[in-house]
């Protein structure tokens, strides 16, 4: 028996070898290393595009991230359920539990923790070895912060305008990067809802916007930042944890900065 990253025991007398994963960067880890093993994720796991050609059978969509049909979960048995701390609901991790099954927390909130979480899931839980991908990761983000430091806001949502906020990932892969979040309106969450006015209001010397979870691009965001230097960012490289941190680092100094 071993622990997930929230220090829950789970009972996993041998590597799981059926594998759910309701976290679509998790998703993609797993398929770009032990695809065999995954036997179902959401339906906003998009990565890789070729999940079921890798996996060699097809991988059963189970709904979403905050709504997982958690009776076609119990019906592909799987032998562990992997989840994250902020990407899916508590409520549905006991439910899954209360019906025998394995549940897997991550809790990913920086860089460290996404390397060290990533490796305990595939070697403790999963039974495989550090994959190659995750070492260059390793190797890519502990380079030295690049100077000088720059101030950023970064929003994620619009109308009403949502931002990534202090122990974030957001946070901490752009703090490597050189780049740290301007202060915001506390509203007791980890991504402040900030009326646009008090953002434009701000000074800091980069916008940044993702074009996920809310799609911007360069008709749909920027408008809303006269005289303000926008920066569109590949969302993926600065949220998800797992392959797509190899080359990340880089590419967001180069959008950024």
């Amino acid at each position: 028996m071993t622990a997930d990253d929230c220090g829950t025991l789970v009972d996993l007398p041998e590597p799981a070898g059926r594998v759910v994963s309701l976290v679509p960067s998790i998703t993609e880890a797993i398929a770009l290393t032990c695809p065999e093993k995954l036997v179902g994720c959401t339906q906003w796991c998009i990565r890789p595009t070729d999940i079921d050609e890798r996996a060699g059978h097809q991988v059963a969509r189970v709904r979403g991230t905050k709504n997982p049909d958690r009776a076609a979960i119990a019906e592909l048995h799987p032998d562990l359920v992997v989840t994250n701390r902020e990407e899916n609901r508590q409520h549905d991790v006991d439910l899954l539990r209360e019906a025998g099954i394995a549940v897997w927390v991550t809790s990913i909130d920086g860089v460290d923790q996404a390397v060290t979480s990533l490796d305990r899931l595939f070697t403790e839980a999963l039974g495989v070895a550090e994959p190659d991908w995750l070492a260059q990761a390793r190797r890519d983000w502990s380079a030295p912060v690049p100077d000088p430091e720059l101030t950023a806001v970064v929003a994620v949502w619009r109308d009403p305008w949502m931002c990534a906020g202090a122990t974030t990932y957001i946070e901490d892969s752009l703090a490597r990067c050189g780049v740290r979040l301007a202060a915001l309106p506390d509203d007791g969450t980890r991504y402040p809802h900030v009326d646009l006015e008090t953002l434009q209001r701000l000074d800091v010397d980069r916008i940044v916007l993702p074009d996920e979870p809310y799609h911007f691009t360069a008709e749909d965001g920027p408008e809303a930042f006269p005289g303000l230097d926008v920066r569109l960012v590949d969302g993926q490289k600065l949220a998800w944890y797992g392959p797509t941190m190899v080359g990340a680092r880089q590419y967001l100094e180069d959008a950024i900065r």
